[in-house]
């Protein structure tokens, strides 16, 4: 009787001691899912913002501002068509 006493008292133990393991994983877990969750909808939201930086730096007012100002190009007359002279 007393080694069916310690053997009852030993899986008790055991059972408590998976127990508590089994309730801080699952907190453990439950916090990381969280963070995710955080860091993809601050991810979402860097998404939609980068959309709207492209959008806005392709129009085609921004295009022909970029392409006189930093590539030095110009709208073409039919003059200089015609005469095939470059400026």
């Amino acid at each position: 009787m007393a080694r069916l006493n310690l053997f009852l008292i030993l899986a008790v133990l055991a059972s408590g001691v998976v127990l508590v393991h089994s309730a801080y994983e699952s907190r453990r877990l439950f916090a990381e899912l969280d963070r995710a969750k955080a860091e993809g909808q601050r991810l979402a939201a860097d998404a939609q913002r980068l959309a709207a930086e492209r959008h806005a730096q392709a129009t085609n007012l921004r295009v022909e501002q970029v392409a006189r100002e930093r590539l030095g190009m110009r709208v073409i007359t039919p003059a200089l068509v015609a005469s095939g002279v470059s400026p």
